[in-house]
């Protein structure tokens, strides 16, 4: 448009002979409303009022997510935060052996420290700091790597020099993937495809490499390098431990393992929902400049098949790129269009409801419990809470912002190779009863107060009445009990004789 506008003036010009001059008015009354909102416009967009809708929404969404799903959304970044800013807190075993880094808990480390600076580090407060579709809606607001790895793909993608973009910037999107690789390594598995064809396609291969990549590449590694060094006190490459660990040995599939074809046959799909038919029709319909995402959705699936342990947030990466073809195949719809949105609507909004509100709560609210056990009662220097639970079922001392003892039951994997390993919590389930008089043959030991799930508490019902155990508090968790994952959740508190004879 100012090429065109140039030119036609400049024909002006030409025709007067010179003689008209144009002036610039700088008076609002010469202003066109359009222009005067054009900088709010700049900095949200055109669609201002979707921005606003949006940013609205994922309020309600912080607000609206109040269960558990995996045990890395705390123990990997929120409980490693507090331990850097408080002093207190536990670190598992991947810190021990150094797998992973502190960029990710440095975010939510300066927050901390920020709000502690202040004063107003309420364990309320600290609770909003980690607020921020149907599994977008469960996952997208969680401290988990795998949600800031999909937030930073994004961001990057609008950068990406894709045919027809508008906002192309090499140095933008290979930093953010950069930084995404530095937070989570295998962050760079779906950014491979799209590389090699930024790579293929460019004309200044080398100048992509030499001022590019290769600059973006040593400054973020840098930054990591030293940020790890400061707090780890050594220098630790943690992406090299982290890619050895989860892909050269595959000892990942210690926590689990599944067959080759689970992404495929169930994880894919349950993570897409019900937007799966759209997906698989937007596939045929889409232009062939995104043909490059759809590459990218089933590279990252092959990867992620070859390795055991496999989990639904892994390829949560990937559900930006799938909305593409859902997005296109919704609006080839004609006559099915409104019912259509209507379906999509409707089905994961009772899934994001219930995923968020219902299933996997307790072990959020029993911490609560645990909260208000510190600060309301008087004995609370005499107070030790045992978690007798799943290995890392519910979040620690972040979520309880009190030193408060506390333990729970350890399940580090074998790092020297031993055939015949078993981990404390294993050892536990064996025989609970037997484990727990062995445990505590000496009264002086028993902790105050234990949780477990409501499976165990027929398995262990003779010690607890021996040892004056009262349960005080029952918490629902969930209606799809797994083994030892019960759908309740129980507080026992010891009594002296004395107060249970009263009752």
């Amino acid at each position: 448009m100012e090429r065109e506008g140039g030119l036609f003036f400049r024909g002006l010009q030409n025709r007067s002979h010179g003689k008209i001059k144009l002036r610039k008015r700088k008076s609002t009354l010469y202003v066109s409303p359009q222009e005067r909102t054009g900088s709010c416009r700049d900095l949200l967009g055109e669609n201002i009022y979707l921005v606003l809708f949006t940013i609205a929404l994922r309020i309600c969404n912080c607000f609206l997510v109040q269960t558990s799903f995996v045990p890395d959304e705390y123990w990997q970044s929120l409980e490693v935060a507090h331990h850097m800013v408080f002093n207190y807190g536990y670190l598992t075993w991947e810190w021990t052996e150094r797998l992973r880094g502190y960029t990710y808990p440095l975010i939510f480390a300066s927050i901390y420290k920020i709000l502690h600076l202040l004063g107003k580090d309420s364990v309320q407060l600290l609770f909003f700091c980690q607020l921020c579709s149907w599994f977008t809606w469960y996952c997208c607001t969680r401290t988990l790597t795998n949600t800031m790895e999909t937030v930073l793909t994004i961001i990057a993608l609008f950068y990406y020099p894709l045919e027809g973009s508008k906002s192309m910037n090499s140095v933008k999107y290979s930093s953010l993937v950069a930084l995404a690789v530095i937070i989570r390594p295998t962050a760079v598995i779906p950014w491979i495809p799209l590389l090699f064809r930024h790579f293929w396609q460019e004309q200044k291969k080398l100048d992509l490499i030499l001022h590019k990549f290769l600059p973006v590449g040593f400054v973020t590694l840098s930054l990591s390098l030293i940020i790890d060094r400061i707090f780890f006190g050594q220098w630790t490459l943690v992406q090299y431990n982290f890619l050895k660990f989860n892909v050269l040995q595959n000892l990942g599939s210690f926590y689990g393992s599944h067959p080759w074809h689970w992404y495929f046959s169930q994880g894919f799909p349950a993570v897409l929902g019900t937007h799966l038919p759209f997906f698989i029709h937007g596939c045929f319909l889409t232009p062939k400049r995104y043909r490059i995402f759809l590459v990218t959705v089933l590279w990252t699936l092959l990867v992620y098949s070859m390795l055991s342990h496999k989990e639904f947030r892994f390829i949560y990466p990937v559900l930006p790129f799938c909305m593409v073809f859902c997005g296109y195949s919704l609006n080839s719809l004609k006559t099915w269009k409104k019912a259509a949105l209507s379906f999509l609507f409707l089905s994961n909004t009772l899934l994001a409801l219930y995923t968020g509100l219902v299933h996997q709560r307790g072990t959020l609210d029993v911490m609560t419990n645990i909260q208000e056990l510190c600060y309301n009662n008087p004995n609370i220097s005499k107070a030790s809470v045992f978690m007798m639970m799943p290995c890392h079922s519910t979040p620690y001392y972040s979520h309880v912002h009190y030193p408060l003892p506390m333990r729970f039951l350890q399940c580090p994997p074998d790092l020297t190779g031993k055939s015949d390993y078993l981990v404390e919590a294993d050892i536990f389930y064996l025989n609970p009863l037997k484990w727990l008089y062995r445990e505590f043959h000496n009264d002086s030991t028993l902790p105050t107060h234990l949780i477990i799930f409501n499976v165990l508490e027929k398995e262990i019902s003779p010690f607890l009445i021996s040892h004056n155990y009262e349960r005080t508090a029952v918490f629902f968790h969930t209606h799809f009990p797994e083994h030892w994952t019960g759908n309740h959740i129980y507080v026992y508190e010891r009594k002296l004789k004395g107060k249970l004879n009263q009752r």
